[in-house]
């Protein structure tokens, strides 16, 4: 996987789904984290079930998808207003394609 169990975003994620009911404490930017770090998850079980992307492109929209889903949810339990749900949308998918690019895959 991307991110190790010491990595800011696997932190970011155990402080997201360890807080229940709607808090105004997470930022948009740990939240981020935290959806990079599911997508991640996510995407590497991707792999195994169905293997690579056939490119780069397919890859990180492979990633949007994973990532939005997450924030989505977040959001929806957290009580995220539209703006920081988009801001942590944007800031997950700009992480995990920043960490796509470090993995060598593509």
């Amino acid at each position: 996987m991307w991110y190790n169990q010491d990595s800011d975003e696997a932190r970011a994620h155990a402080q997201v789904t360890a807080s229940e009911g709607h808090t105004a404490k997470l930022s948009h930017e740990v939240i981020a984290a935290a959806a990079s770090y599911e997508a991640a998850k996510a995407y590497e079980n991707h792999l195994k079930a169905h293997g690579k992307p056939a490119n780069h492109s397919k890859a990180i929209e492979l990633l949007a998808a994973l990532t939005g889903g997450f924030v989505d949810k977040i959001a929806e339990t957290k009580g995220l207003d539209a703006l920081d749900r988009e801001r942590a949308k944007h800031a997950a998918n700009e992480r995990s394609k920043e960490a796509l690019g470090q993995s060598g895959q593509y």
